[in-house]
């Protein structure tokens, strides 16, 4: 299980690139961009129905951001969501908000009848349990998903030329070595940087900062003439690795008009406290943190 910790951000690549090809980049990159967008597509079968978010009238809403621990090193088993973020996109406010949900919180899955880690939804369910789950543990609605393998990261990562992180402690994973202060990473080092936690006195929550810098990075490089010039690599490494339940069609509207509350990323990490239980270690979220996470996503879908 600690194998290559994802980030998920295919779907900002994805929007970026749409965005500049409705807005004058030509019909190739167009129809490109369509080709991979379709690839991507697959839908859910929710027990949980959606609030059905009109985005054409610019509604605030939301994604799961799930990074699933298969893709790299010849794995193909379903996985489990080992990197689990809600984004909140608020057109109005120009702002989107990304909450960092630990891996092991303890909770309620939805369809399955038990308590579990809540990473464990995917393994059990797919997309559309991990959905429910999340749905109903913060108390809103996940009106979409998108998730990404390990491999994915890593060729998105590679496909903008690299990204630039600040990292604030120096440690050794795998056959690399990380230095304090600004560093730049392949996809490669970007995996094994997202995968240290041992050496860290944060645990876990060290290594989702770091998956949250990771995040940042790509959408840097991806807002910037260096990455949008790749934007045949960056297909390449989405639409072979990504599925989500967004069509062509929903991702060019969010394209036109929510492209500006991808400017301005605000990041949240929700906090527990680890216990035990028949020999498993779990996280235990007290509810005034539970609260406090649900009025942030409450604001900002406008619940």
């Amino acid at each position: 299980m600690s194998r290559g910790k994802k980030i998920i951000l295919g779907i900002v690549g994805v929007i970026v690139v749409l965005t500049l090809a409705v807005v004058g980049l030509g019909l190739k990159v167009y129809f490109d961009v369509k080709g991979s967008v379709d690839s991507t597509y697959e839908s859910v079968e929710r027990a949980q129905k959606g609030r059905g978010v009109n985005l054409n009238n610019q509604e605030a809403f939301s994604i799961l951001l799930l990074g699933i621990d298969t893709g790299d090193k010849g794995r193909t088993e379903q996985g489990r969501s080992d990197t689990m973020m809600v984004a909140t996109v608020n057109p109005s406010d120009k702002k989107t908000t990304l909450v960092s949900i630990p891996r092991d919180t303890y909770v309620p899955i939805v369809g399955y009848g038990t308590e579990d880690k809540i990473n464990h939804a995917y393994a059990f369910g797919g997309a559309a349990m991990s959905m429910d789950t999340v749905a109903s543990y913060l108390d809103i609605p996940v009106d979409h998903y998108v998730a990404i393998n390990m491999k994915g990261l890593k060729e998105l990562v590679d496909a903008v030329g690299g990204i630039t992180v600040g990292n604030d402690m120096e440690f050794t994973q795998d056959e690399y070595t990380f230095k304090h202060g600004q560093i730049t990473l392949d996809g490669d080092m970007a995996l094994s940087y997202s995968r240290m936690r041992h050496d860290d006195p944060r645990g876990d929550y060290g290594r989702q900062e770091r998956q949250r810098t990771i995040v940042m990075g790509v959408v840097n490089k991806l807002l910037s003439m260096d990455g949008i010039t790749k934007y045949q690599e960056v297909l390449s490494a989405v639409e072979s690795n990504m599925k989500t339940d967004m069509t062509f069609d929903t991702m060019k509207t969010i394209a036109l008009n929510y492209r500006d509350a991808f400017t301005n990323v605000k990041t949240e990490q929700m906090q527990g406290e680890g216990f035990m239980q028949d020999n498993i270690s779990y996280q235990r979220v007290s509810d005034e943190e539970l609260q406090r996470i649900q009025e942030i996503l409450d604001q900002e879908l406008g619940l």
